[in-house]
């Protein structure tokens, strides 16, 4: 059996061994609007590993015994994880499993050109439900309370009781899917991204990234302070349905063109600075 061929039977009997996982993991990306970007995570991969086959076309294969390490260790913490209905490790078994096929079946050159397409698989893997009710709930109040805010600076009379806002012929919550985190997890995923692609400047990079957590607040919080002033003017029915879904797409949208701005304006001032170092 040729090696080529062993190689494919070992990624198709990879993926038929977390075939138990993959029902549940579609279904959460597609049914849980917290976890929705998960799905662009692997057909962004792919075409990050699309970009490099005319290098990796060039790096000589070889077999590494520390991608079998981790894929034997990946192997057996599926195992248990999926015995103990431990769900987030057995999803993210997924990822280091493939980690450690890819590094033991084509080395450690191989592996060091499609690290992080890899290693950015991880984003796919949906936010625990402990660690979501954990932070969803502090953020429901801080983005209720500077809606609050924000909404009587119009002259807008609301009463805010926890993460409840009373307006004069209506009221409105501020549900746990408003609590920003949904935005926040996208927006990260998106800022690594754009770090990645950006030219090597190590402080750029940082600076958008952690400007992802501070943005998705800012672009949750106009969403909420926006939907109370619907409910406001036109009640609280004209501030849910189409109305809602929309204006989350919408505030995504503009999160994202802001992130985008960002990048393309740090992009410019490395390059910018590159120049002028080469010139002197």
């Amino acid at each position: 059996m040729s090696q080529k061929l062993k190689t494919i039977l070992l990624f198709i009997l990879w993926a038929i061994t977390f075939y138990p996982v993959y029902p549940d993991l579609v279904s959460t990306w597609l049914n849980h609007s917290n976890n929705s970007h998960g799905i662009l995570v692997p057909l962004i991969t792919a075409y990050l590993i699309w970009q490099k086959k005319e290098r990796l076309a060039d790096i000589p294969i070889a077999n590494s015994k520390w991608g079998a390490v981790l894929l034997i260790a990946s192997a057996l913490l599926y195992i248990v994880s999926t015995a103990g209905a431990v769900t987030v490790i057995s999803r993210a078994m997924i990822v280091f499993s493939l980690i450690g096929l890819v590094w033991f079946n084509f080395g450690s050159a191989v592996f060091s050109a499609l690290k992080f397409p890899l290693y950015y698989l991880i984003f796919m893997v949906p936010v625990p439900d402990s660690l979501y009710l954990a932070v969803a709930f502090p953020l429901q109040l801080f983005a209720t309370t500077l809606s609050a805010f924000f909404i009587q600076i119009l002259s807008i009379p609301v009463y805010q009781e926890g993460n409840m806002l009373y307006f004069v012929q209506t009221q409105l919550e501020v549900a746990e899917a408003c609590s920003g985190l949904r935005s926040m997890m996208a927006f990260l995923m998106l800022s690594v991204l754009f770090a990645y692609i950006m030219k090597k400047n190590r402080t750029n990079r940082l600076i958008i990234v952690v400007s992802a957590i501070p943005l998705a607040i800012f672009a949750n919080l106009i969403r909420v302070t926006g939907t109370g002033i619907l409910a406001h003017y036109y009640g609280g029915k004209a501030a849910q349905g189409f109305l809602h879904d929309f204006s989350g797409m919408a505030v995504f949208a503009f999160g994202f063109v802001l992130l985008f701005l960002e990048y393309t304006l740090l992009d410019k001032i490395s390059r910018k600075s590159d120049e002028q170092m080469k010139n002197h």
